[in-house]
């Protein structure tokens, strides 16, 4: 970990893409499955593994599935799949397994999600798997690349399953006399996601099929994708389209005229439409969750499914009914049983869509939006940006007592949306202003980034003020 660079992320290890040679892979499965070993949860036997469709993610697979023989037991291969799809097999197997996968990030990066037989491996994990020792059994080049290639076993079928459980939850007419464009770009679900619409009833029709790897955030939004919705939203006429980020756990749904939902709000409303008892979310996303008064019970983590399982588990041992949670970037985590819906305590892409335009019924999804109180969320990043720099920045802001720190984050934020009236530190700087808007930054887990979160009464006042917040740190104080 310390001569390539590849690290623990906000979930998984992640790096470049020339630093996750063979050898370091071939490594952070092999600790992986001695930390499991440990916990008396792997002796052998079967090891599940997918992957999205980035250009290194074969050679990755192949460098995981040698380091699982080399341990005695045996890779099993579930193809091209969305995460999810992979969790809900591993999960009903009782295997350990793991996804190679960047999400969101660019095609010159990529990672590892790593799962235990029942759950993400969490933060309080980490620790466990760095400090195993492994045995490089195979061999290795000077590159670190493996001697011999390795190869996959033949695809073991997840994605009938993962079809089946929504058409069980919700019935093959759920989605009837709607008609949804599916935009596939390059993620890994984009085949699945449509034959999960069709299986409703719906009309699905295909949009934007990639040839090359596209960075998809559901959380940063592209403006040529936000062009392209509401040009295929006036074209074909949709109800709604829908799509996910590169390994499809992380969803997207605009309405009828193409304009896209925050995830935090299509969080609220898959909790709605369910009928969720306690709702669990990062501080990143919008405080329309607490504004509902739709739920028992609402907690706030760090940012990260690794802490909202967490909490979504304390929870649950609290006695605690209809468990479940959401991110910002519009992943949704089912912690309880909800009837034919079983719990799948991973982020999950279809849900969150299926459930909501159900809902909707013959309305409109927009529709639904105004049920909820008037807040709406907006999130932009500064890309290249070193983590050393975003360091040194919160350091500086963050010096003395907390009333030091809202007089200095004042000083500099002041003017966009009021004097700084309190401040939230339980990840990044979160800062209620005095007009009522929120600015959020915060350091990326996953990439060198600095992300700005915002909150307003409405989108252009959210735009407005994210823009003014990151050019401060631009020009004032990077």
């Amino acid at each position: 970990m310390q001569e390539s660079g590849v690290q623990f992320g906000t979930s998984g290890a992640r790096g470049m893409v020339t630093a996750m040679t063979d050898r370091v892979c071939y490594g952070y499965t092999q600790g992986f499955l001695s930390y499991l070993r440990e916990l008396g949860e792997f002796s052998g036997g079967r090891v599940a593994l997918a992957g999205d469709l980035r250009p290194s993610t074969p050679r990755i697979l192949a460098a995981c599935a040698q380091a699982i023989r080399d341990l005695g037991a045996e890779p099993v291969f579930c193809g091209y799949v969305p995460t999810p799809a992979l969790a809900l097999y591993a999960f009903g197997q009782g295997i350990p397994s793991l996804m190679v996968t960047g999400s969101h990030i660019p095609y010159d990066r990529n990672g590892i999600k790593f799962y235990r037989p029942a759950g993400e491996v969490l933060k309080s994990d980490e620790a466990g798997m760095k400090r195993q020792l492994v045995e490089f059994t195979s061999a290795f080049d000077a590159d670190g690349m493996l001697a011999e290639a390795a190869s996959l076993p033949e695809v073991t079928d997840a994605a009938t399953a993962y079809i089946a459980r929504y058409v069980t939850a919700f019935g093959a007419d759920a989605l009837a006399g709607r008609k949804i464009g599916v935009y596939q770009h390059s993620a890994v679900g984009r085949d699945i996601v449509l034959s999960i619409v069709q299986a409703l009833g719906a009309e699905g029709v295909p949009i934007g099929r990639a040839t090359k790897f596209i960075p998809v955030d559901t959380e940063a939004i592209r403006p040529e994708d936000v062009v392209l919705a509401r040009d295929w939203a006036a074209e074909y006429g949709f109800d709604a389209i829908i799509s996910t980020d590169g390994d499809s756990d992380r969803p997207l749904l605009a309405d009828h005229t193409g304009e896209w939902l925050r995830g935090d709000v299509l969080g609220v409303l898959c909790a709605r439409a369910i009928g969720a008892g306690t709702v669990v979310t990062p501080v990143s996303s919008n405080t329309v969750l607490e504004l509902s008064g739709a739920f028992e019970h609402c907690a706030r983590t760090k940012i990260g499914s690794p802490f909202v399982i967490d909490a979504m588990n304390a929870a649950l041992a609290a006695g605690q009914d209809k468990v479940c949670g959401y991110e910002a970037n519009g992943g949704f985590l089912l912690a309880s049983d909800f009837g034919a819906l079983t719990a799948l305590p991973t982020r999950d892409a279809v849900l969150p869509v299926v459930a909501v335009i159900a809902a909707a019924k013959r309305r409109r999804v927009a529709d639904l939006l105004g049920e909820l109180p008037p807040r709406v969320t907006y999130s932009d990043r500064i890309q290249n940006f070193a983590t050393e720099r975003s360091e040194a920045i919160f350091a500086a802001l963050l010096e003395g007592s907390e009333q030091d720190q809202i007089v200095r984050l004042s000083q500099y934020f002041g003017a966009i949306a009021g004097s700084v009236v309190g401040i939230d530190l339980t990840d990044g700087i979160r800062m209620s202003c005095e007009d009522g808007c929120v600015l959020h930054l915060r350091r990326s887990g996953n990439a060198p980034e600095l992300r700005c979160y915002s909150e307003a009464s409405d989108a252009a006042r959210a735009w407005e003020i994210n823009e003014a917040a990151l050019k401060v740190v631009l020009e004032e104080l990077a």
